[in-house]
């Protein structure tokens, strides 16, 4: 016993190390309305404009989440903004969902409808094209339940982590839609298509990770 008591001592003296942030799955509000993924005080700011209908953001995700979020944004050395861009009605009901999911949620919401984009794609045109006209005799509440049911983002939703309740109170209050079309508008007006990136403020247009990574890497991304 005797023997382990200088150890003992050395140990409880040792000053504590606090553990590194997951900033891979730490989100916070930005000040546009959107979500910033990682470390808020990262030196690589990226903003990405991003269609959750869209193939190229997708194949984007995909390509870059081993290194950008698994590399850059763990380190604490990169930040990612999200901006959505709205194409249609079924993007709009998945933005919708994404803004109410909360930064707690948020990055898992996001990848999440990214994997499995090509199944809810699919039941979303299936579903528009048995129920396009049907749609149009409801009021706007409705319909989003509706597309969010009838394409599966409300499963996507829960299993992200998002309540029922929340779900609901989400896609019935009118002013989560505004938002978000507001917040496309002045997007739109800004970029040509999607994916479109904002490197440490400066526009970035029509490239793929393969050519990002260097850039970011150049700015100081680890």
């Amino acid at each position: 016993m005797k023997r382990l008591l200088p150890i003992l001592a050395l140990a409880l003296s040792a000053p504590l190390v606090a553990a590194p942030r997951p900033w891979a799955s730490v989100a916070a509000p930005a000040a546009q309305g959107s979500y910033v993924i990682g470390n808020p005080a990262a030196r690589v700011k990226l903003v990405e404009y991003v269609s959750y209908t869209c193939p190229h953001c997708m194949h984007f995700t995909r390509d870059s989440a081993a290194v950008l979020k698994g590399r850059m944004i763990a380190s604490g050395s990169l930040s990612l903004e999200i901006r959505s861009s709205i194409h249609d009605r079924y993007d709009l009901v998945a933005a919708m969902l994404a803004h109410c999911s909360g930064p707690a949620i948020f990055p898992k919401l996001h990848d999440a409808l990214f994997a499995q984009q090509e199944q809810w794609l699919q039941r979303a045109v299936d579903f528009d094209s048995a129920n396009a006209q049907r749609l149009g005799l409801y009021g706007a509440a409705a319909q989003y339940r509706l597309i969010a049911q009838g394409a599966g983002l409300d499963v996507i939703a829960r299993e992200a982590g998002m309540s029922q309740a929340a779900i609901d109170q989400c896609l019935a209050d009118p002013g989560v839609a505004q938002k978000v079309m507001e917040r496309a508008t002045a997007i739109a007006g800004r970029i040509r298509g999607t994916p479109a990136f904002e490197l440490n403020g400066k526009l970035i247009e029509g490239v793929d990770w393969a050519k990002l990574e260097p850039m970011l890497r150049a700015a100081g991304a680890k």
